[in-house]
């Protein structure tokens, strides 16, 4: 899954608040663009809705920038160069390495910011409004 040198790789790190009684609370997901190719990738509640999907995690549900029932996206964060590399390299091997994915909760998790968080590692925090970030750390 991995480019030449010349490739250029982004990873971008989106999100939507989620609608009604958690409109306070967001969804984030990530995407990997890698020249011409960019490919969604996001933990959903439900299991094999679309696209491709290994359980709960989906690649492509939805396009890229869309957000969720009717919420609006918003772009929160890009990575290049390194550290898109090493965000890209967990996120493509995430279908046989995250450890969750036949696995979900609302609360505590794990959920899509879960699986964002993971992903990131320490490269980024999520806010507050992604509930679930913290259950990243528990890895089985």
């Amino acid at each position: 899954m991995h480019g030449d040198d010349d490739t250029e790789l982004i990873v971008d790190l989106w999100a939507a608040r989620l609608p009604r009684i958690a409109r306070f609370a967001e969804h984030c997901w990530l995407v990997v663009t890698r020249d011409e190719r960019v490919d969604r990738w996001e933990v959903w509640q439900a299991t094999d809705r679309g696209g491709q999907s290994w359980g709960h995690l989906h690649l492509n549900l939805y396009p890229p920038d869309v957000g969720i029932r009717g919420n609006q996206a918003y772009h929160l964060r890009r990575w290049e160069g390194d550290s898109a590399t090493m965000i890209a390299d967990r996120i493509e091997t995430s279908p046989v390495s995250y450890p969750w994915c036949h696995t979900y909760r609302y609360v505590p998790g794990p959920n899509s910011n879960t699986y964002v968080q993971w992903c990131l590692r320490d490269q980024h925090r999520l806010s507050w409004r992604s509930i679930g970030k913290g259950y990243a750390h528990r890895v089985p």
